[in-house]
This record gives C-alpha cells, sequence and structure tokens, in this order.
C-alpha cells in the first residue's frame, strides 16, 4: 500500500459517512480545508451535523456517487458485509488512494503521542472524560469519540455537538473499536482497557478470541507506555500477561463519593480510568477530578430528551449490551428509585441477531430494575435473518425470568409509539429509549410531536 501525503489531498469522499468513527474523520479533513463528500444508506443527526460543517452527503449508495475529482476515498469496514460488491469495487477498480476508517486511524495515530480507550463498555464516556481533562488544562488534543460531544458551558468545550476535536498539542486521544479487529491499527503510547466481556460474537469465536486480540493491542504500546486497566480481572489478567509496557490499576483512582454529573457506578470507574491517565500525564489531580466533576455526558448516554405533556421524562441511551444496560438501569434508579414511586419503562431494540441469540439468558436478567419493557423488532444492520432469534423469544425470556409479565414485543415502531401514547403516565414516570439502532426515533417524537 502506497504512502498517502494528506497534504496533497484536495477532495476526500466518505463512505458511510454517517458512521459515528468515520464521521470524525471527515471532520478533521473539513477542519483542514478540504472537500468532503459523502454517502450512507440513511439519514441521521450525525449526517445533519456534517451538513452544518459543510459536508456535501448523499442519502443512498452507489459506485456511481463517487465524485471524478476524488483524491481520496475513506470507507467504513461494514461495507464488508452490507454491500460486498461496492467494496469490492472501490478496493480493486479504482486508481486514486483507497483508505478504510481503521487504516487512517493508523496515520493519524503513528506520529502522535496516543492515548486509546478500549473496552466492552464504558470507551465513549473514558475517552470524553479524558478530552474534558486535557481540554480544561489547557493540553489542546485532538479527540475521536464514539458519540457526539456536547458542552458544558465552560470554555473548553465544544461548539456544538461534535465527535471530533481539533487540538495543536502533540496528544491524540481516540476511542478504540475491538470490532473486526480494527483497533489493532492505533498505535497508543497510552491505553486504557475498561473491561472485556463477550460482545460482536458475529464477528470473533469466543471471549479467548475477543481476549486475543486485546493481547495483541497491549504488545503494541512501547516498554516506557503504559496499560491502564483492572489487572485483578480474570479476563484482563491474562490480556496482558509478558507485556512490555508499565500497568496501572485504574481501582487506585476509584472514589465512591466521587460527585458527577451522570449517575452509576459504572461511571465512576470511567472517571477513575481518566483521572489514572491524567497522573501519567502528571496533570494536577485536584484539576483532573474537578474536570470529570464538570463533565456533562455524551450524545444517547443518559441523554435527558424533554417531557411528554402528561408530565413524563423521556431519556435515551445508546446500551445495547447486557451489562451496559443493567449499569444504565443502576444509573437511573440511583436517580430516581423504586421507593420513591418512580416507574421506568424501557423501550429496547436489540442490536444483531448474533448477540441477541448468543446472550439471551444475559439479556432476559438485565432489565430487573424496570417496570415496563417494550421491544421493537431486532436491528439487523450487517446480518441476516435466519429465523432462530426475535425480540418476541427475548421477551419471553424477560418474563420468564422476572415471574411476571414486564414485557411485550412489537411488530413495529408505529406499534409501540401507539401503545406507549395510550397508557396513563405521569410525572413519575420515566420512558428510557434504548439501544444502538433507531430507538432514539420514539423518544424524539414523545418529544415533538407529544
Amino acid at each position: 500500500m502506497q504512502n498517502l501525503d494528506l497534504s496533497k489531498i484536495k477532495h476526500v469522499h466518505f463512505i458511510g459517512i454517517g458512521g459515528i468513527g468515520i464521521s470524525a474523520i471527515a471532520r478533521m479533513m473539513l477542519h483542514d480545508g478540504k472537500i468532503v463528500t459523502g454517502q450512507d444508506m440513511q439519514d441521521g443527526e450525525v449526517v445533519q451535523e456534517l451538513k452544518k460543517v459543510g459536508a456535501q452527503i448523499m442519502i443512498g449508495q452507489s459506485y456511481e456517487n463517487i465524485p471524478k475529482d476524488t483524491d481520496l476515498i475513506i470507507y467504513t469496514i461494514a461495507i464488508d458485509n452490507y454491500d460486498p460488491e461496492l467494496a469490492l469495487k472501490i478496493k480493486n477498480q479504482i486508481e486514486i488512494p483507497v483508505r478504510s476508517y481503521p487504516q487512517m486511524l493508523d496515520i493519524l495515530s503513528r506520529d502522535k503521542y496516543t492515548i486509546a480507550i478500549s473496552g466492552t463498555h464504558g470507551k465513549t464516556t473514558t475517552t470524553a472524560m479524558i478530552a474534558q481533562i486535557l481540554r480544561d488544562t489547557k493540553n489542546d488534543p485532538t479527540v475521536i469519540v464514539g458519540s457526539l460531544l456536547v458542552g458544558d458551558g465552560s470554555a473548553s468545550s465544544p461548539q456544538g455537538k461534535s465527535n471530533f476535536i481539533a487540538g495543536k498539542s502533540k496528544y491524540f486521544v481516540v476511542e478504540a473499536c475491538e470490532y473486526r479487529r480494527s483497533f489493532l491499527n492505533i498505535n497508543p503510547k497510552i491505553l486504557v482497557i475498561t473491561n472485556i466481556e463477550e460482545d460482536h460474537l458475529d464477528y470473533y469465536k469466543d471471549i479467548e478470541d475477543i481476549k486475543n486480540a486485546f493481547h495483541e493491542l497491549c504488545m503494541k504500546v512501547p516498554a516506557d507506555g503504559f496499560v491502564v486497566c483492572n489487572p485483578e480481572d480474570k479476563n484482563i489478567s491474562e490480556v496482558i500477561k509478558n507485556i512490555n509496557a508499565k500497568v496501572v490499576n485504574y481501582h487506585d483512582f476509584f472514589d465512591e463519593n466521587l460527585k458527577l454529573k451522570i449517575p452509576g457506578v459504572h461511571n465512576k470507574k470511567d472517571a477513575a480510568c481518566a483521572i489514572a491517565v491524567s497522573n501519567i500525564l502528571e496533570i494536577n489531580k485536584d484539576e483532573s477530578v474537578k474536570a470529570v466533576s464538570r463533565f456533562p455526558g455524551t450524545w444517547r448516554r443518559f441523554e435527558h430528551k424533554g417531557e411528554m405533556p402528561n408530565g413524563a421524562k423521556v431519556y435515551d441511551d445508546y446500551a445495547h449490551h447486557p451489562t451496559e444496560i443493567s449499569s444504565t438501569l443502576e444509573g437511573f434508579r440511583e436517580l430516581y428509585p423504586k421507593a420513591d414511586d418512580w416507574n421506568i419503562t424501557v423501550i429496547f431494540q436489540p442490536h444483531l441477531f448474533s448477540r441477541t441469540k448468543l446472550l439471551l439468558n444475559d439479556f432476559a436478567k438485565s432489565f430487573s430494575l424496570a417496570d415496563r419493557v417494550m421491544l421493537l423488532p431486532i436491528y439487523y444492520a450487517r446480518e441476516e435473518d435466519d429465523g432462530t432469534i426475535s425480540s418476541e423469544i427475548l421477551s419471553n425470556e424477560i418474563n420468564k425470568f422476572e415471574g411476571n409479565d414486564i414485557s411485550k414485543a412489537f411488530n413495529s415502531f408505529e406499534e409501540a409509539e401507539k401503545e406507549l401514547k395510550s397508557m396513563i403516565l405521569s410525572n413519575k414516570d420515566i420512558v428510557v429509549t434504548m439501544g444502538a439502532g433507531e430507538a432514539f426515533k420514539i423518544a424524539d417524537n414523545l418529544i415533538h410531536k407529544g
């Protein structure tokens, strides 16, 4: 693969530009004064936010959508699954440079002091917290995060919603996703591993395969680098064996009394990771604690959308793995205790047939703190339905586990939304749309349409 001189690139075309990671690269190219065009299968908030800052985006994907004056094509690795024909064309039938999103992370992280945040859960919040600390302490990092950052009102906050921050210092803070081993393209000086559990089992064989990928990533950290993690965790303890970097235990920085704007013990653990990183960088601990205490959260992470006319509070959250669902509901119960007569209704869209099927029992147990669970049809993304798993099956398992009928599956978004609006809800009700797919659209409709 030929070297890529970004200074000579004038026009970059993105395939799958609405992806949360690849869209950050698009923002970076716009910031550098390049023409940015792109295409995606669907519209959405990420696409709309990119259009606001100058990207020209077409909805619908095809080879013919690539402008003739394009100097570089950057594509999402998911294209291999959902449009293999287009993937084959751009990789083999075009003479201009072509790079995947992970390959671009390799290029961007090569000459920077890279802080990579990996793990099954908590990557986005931890990445954003580290960014907040560095920006508040005037360390001016470049940041790519797997969500849209929202401002907290301070001078160091990003303007508007963005998943990219352009910095001038040596620091590059990046969320490192394990899907298809894409994080192995990153070159970290500091690596954070929040946790390791079974996920992305449409790609990985099992937990051992996942651990092997994380070990390979750890081995990329040099001897003068650091791996921030919980070395006492069984999965992580095996991953960090015989690595060259120094291991830093983030539990040494955990404070159960830490006051955050976002609830939940899991967010305090993420804060501990962020403070551990700042300690490595010799940032004053009091300043780090002050920064994370001011952290406002990110888009689709415990995001308060507004209220329905009946007074019910509406939230949206990206949780799509059983552990994330449990942790998120613990956070809600911290703010809205059952003892104070708060009722929580979750509208959940399972994400991927493979994840739902392989983790079915864990999903069934994860909703125990909810009063009602409404299940939308499974978001299939890159997969095909083989008929062996469905939201109805998951709903039945939830009800078996709970011992009562708290769960119900719906054939469409419209059916679920109609039932929600027919319920007798009050200002003691919390409605949470949840999942990595499109459940948030119901939250938007509840607020905007009433």
